[in-house]
């Protein structure tokens, strides 16, 4: 509990004790003795044996002893009393004059009334098991109140459910969701007793100091958020803190929820640990509204600003049945990058775990005070004529999209990577007209295959259409073609293009039976030659997802060949194969990426006569990421080793310009195709690195006679990087 000193009320009250002491210490006799004084002569001693000095006995009555003592104390008392009230009047003048110009009137005399602060509350149906309640108070000085509340016995409960459950039942609506409350209730004690859970932290700054002051809204504010979290709230305690604040801990069926605030600050700090299956992400609307209580004649600018992180606590492998931590989204990319950083000065969930038909889908708002100031981005909101105004795409928080906890793309990763993976094998390609995107529901890649003047079908192929639709909604970026929508056939969203061709189906299924060993036994004039690909991009789970799904993408055969005989003659595969490997990494084989691994042999015995894999270290995942592309024929992939002054004479003729004559490309170029041509060390390593090593990985041939290398396989960086 954190609280400041207070001095004066420590002094009063000793004082008081010292009063009190020094007149029990008295002599329980009741006459006292006494000696005269004389001036300028010496203090004489009695002698009982003489009479010429006579004795003067002074007489105390009891009752004139009792009064004096009870006179000092009640002087004493009030002195203590005039002193508090005079340090909480100076709190008061505090507060209203700091410098953050806060407005609280504090009433010195409701610190001495009893305030009736709420009960707890339980979820109608929700089974409270028996429970004990055992508390001890300390007398501290610095606490100006305290309260204990907590549920009823079992038996007063039952009534109050039962009456609950009688005035629901009369409502006719009740019955239709009667049985999915019970089923939700059964997932919120799922888990309880299991030695793992989750921790919500979260500081809030400019939030109102009166009721930051008051322990009856601020109560009412925690049974509000536990209700509304379908919590179970046993007991909790509250204090009041001198000269202000307020700390409460409560004890929750789940764990526990605390709090502490300070006033004068306009701050309050809590942490909410749950030891259940509920989900504690969705409470942060609800903590920001319910805690984030503005001050009244407060500049807009100091909204209240809320900090938080989430984290996964305790242990689950061993303890739950069957957990794989990789099938948890809390334990993925959305738990490590984003939920557990606790210092972003803004982390908005626009989409928090909305589950579609396949998977689970995030959306979040986040900046990052060591990539962007937040002053700058308020400033870019301004119309000053500023640089930040002039320019706010430059100081917009990010958006990141995630599929089961999995970060897909970012608004500030966006070009780098959807740019990488279309422009290259594209512009590779003498004439593309016809292209298929597997996945990117999200429909950044359809968006920059549209801009090139030579395509004329576009087929995106996507199973989950939730994902489509959510990415419409809030992440219009991904999908807005504005930029060339001045051109013939074009439209704003990129959907709307009639070139384009959103297929919401199975991948799988899609090239199975459209060019799959089913369609070998038909004769070629009965086989639309015209429905082949000039290019297929790949764009979906990554290879070392542990999903049954992902296994399927890149392992099984009957889908790649399916993927080899949907191209043209001059075709071009492009697929995304997850983190690049560094220095250090063990053989694809062996180590994460078996998946890669498998896809890159199949794709070279089904007949691709090139394999290349190139890097892009900008696209905001956290490690440069990995493109591999395929080609069916040798001329075309010598047009993959082009100067840059040949890409960009290309590109300058099949990129649909803006309306301003300018490039729509944010990223791509040709010093930057330059860069993906030669495969890196690390991934020439990792070659080298396999159980049978490669005859060409030997010291005197990797750097000898190209005359002495048998090149037996389409993906060889070794020979790449020193004879191509």
């Amino acid at each position: 509990m954190c609280r400041r000193p207070n001095m004066l009320r420590r002094l009063s009250s000793h004082a008081t004790e010292g009063l009190a002491a020094f007149f029990s210490s008295g002599k329980k006799d009741e006459n006292l003795i006494c000696s005269p004084s004389h001036n300028n002569e010496k203090q004489k001693t009695f002698d009982n044996s003489t009479e010429s000095h006579p004795q003067h006995t002074i007489y105390f009555n009891p009752v004139v002893l009792f009064g004096s003592f009870i006179s000092f104390a009640a002087i004493a008392f009030y002195a203590g009393v005039i002193i508090r009230i005079l340090m909480l009047s100076n709190s008061e003048t505090q507060l209203n004059g700091s410098t953050q110009t806060r407005n609280l009137s504090l009433s010195v005399a409701t610190n001495w009334n009893v305030k009736q602060l709420p009960p707890p509350t339980v979820i109608p149906g929700k089974e409270v098991p028996p429970t004990t309640y055992t508390f001890q108070h300390f007398p501290v000085q610095g606490s100006r109140t305290n309260y204990d509340l907590h549920l009823p016995r079992l038996d007063e409960l039952d009534d109050v459910v039962s009456m609950t459950n009688e005035d629901d039942s009369s409502d006719d609506s009740s019955d239709d969701s009667s049985d999915d409350e019970e089923d939700d209730i059964d997932d919120l004690m799922e888990g309880l007793h299991l030695p793992a859970g989750q921790h919500l932290l979260v500081d809030i700054k400019n939030v109102d100091p009166i009721f930051l002051n008051s322990e009856e809204r601020l109560a009412e504010a925690m049974i509000q958020l536990v209700d509304e979290s379908k919590l179970t709230l046993l007991s909790y305690h509250c204090h009041g803190l001198v000269p202000v604040g307020v700390s409460c801990a409560g004890v929750l069926l789940e764990s526990h929820v605390a709090f502490h605030t300070w006033p004068t600050e306009g701050v309050i700090s809590m942490d909410l640990f749950t030891c259940g299956s509920g989900k504690l992400i969705p409470t942060i609307p609800s903590i920001q509204q319910l805690f984030g209580v503005k001050a009244a004649n407060e500049d807009p600018a100091d909204d209240p600003m809320m900090m938080w992180s989430h984290k996964l606590r305790g242990f689950r492998k061993g303890f739950v049945p069957g957990y794989n931590f990789e099938l948890n989204p809390l334990d993925a990319d959305l738990g490590s990058e984003i939920l557990a950083s606790h210092d972003f000065d803004i982390k908005k969930p626009l989409v928090s775990a909305a589950e579609t038909d396949f998977q689970m889908v995030d959306v979040y708002e986040v900046l990052d005070p060591k990539q962007r100031r937040l002053s700058d981005y308020y400033k870019s909101l301004e119309d000053d004529g500023s640089y930040e105004s002039l320019h706010p795409e430059f100081f917009a928080p990010d958006h990141i999209l995630l599929l089961d906890g999995r970060i897909q793309s970012t608004r500030y990763g966006d070009a780098p990577y959807h740019e990488s993976i279309v422009h290259p094998a594209m512009i590779t390609h003498p004439n593309p007209k016809r292209v298929a995107v597997i996945g990117g529901g999200e429909g950044a890649t359809v968006r920059e295959i549209l801009k090139h003047s030579t395509l004329e079908k576009v087929v995106m192929i996507e199973i989950d259409e939730g994902v489509v639709n959510l990415s419409t909604k809030y992440l219009p970026e991904w999908q807005d073609c504005s930029s060339i929508a001045h051109h013939d056939g074009c439209a704003e969203w990129c959907f709307d293009d009639e070139r384009a061709d959103l297929r919401v189906e199975d991948a799988l299924a899609y090239f199975n039976d459209n060019f799959g060993s089913s369609s070998i036994t038909k004769s070629a004039s009965e086989n639309d030659l015209q429905e082949q690909f000039d290019v297929l991009i790949m764009d979906c789970l990554d290879p070392n997802d542990d999903h049954p799904f992902a296994k399927v993408l890149y392992t099984d055969d009957g889908y790649v060949t399916s993927l080899y005989d949907a191209l043209t003659e001059d075709g071009i595969l492009v697929v995304q194969v997850g983190e690049a490997v560094n220095s250090r990494s063990p053989s694809d084989e062996n180590g994460d990426f078996e998946n890669r691994s498998t896809m890159i042999k199949m794709l070279d015995a089904i007949g691709f006569k090139s394999i290349h894999i190139y890097e892009e270290s900008h696209c905001q995942f956290g490690a440069p990421w990995t493109t591999l592309i395929a080609f069916k024929d040798v001329e075309t992939r010598k047009r993959w080793y082009r100067s840059p002054a040949a890409v960009e004479l290309d590109l300058s003729r099949r990129i649909l310009p803006t309306k301003d004559g300018k490039t729509s490309l944010r990223y791509f170029d040709g010093a930057t195709m330059k860069s993906y041509q030669m495969p890196s060390r690390a991934f020439e390593d990792n070659y080298c690195r396999q159980q049978d090593k490669p005859e060409e990985c030997a010291e005197k041939v990797r750097f000898g006679n190209v005359e002495e290398v048998n090149v037996s396989s389409a993906y060889n960086p070794v020979f790449e990087r020193h004879f191509a």
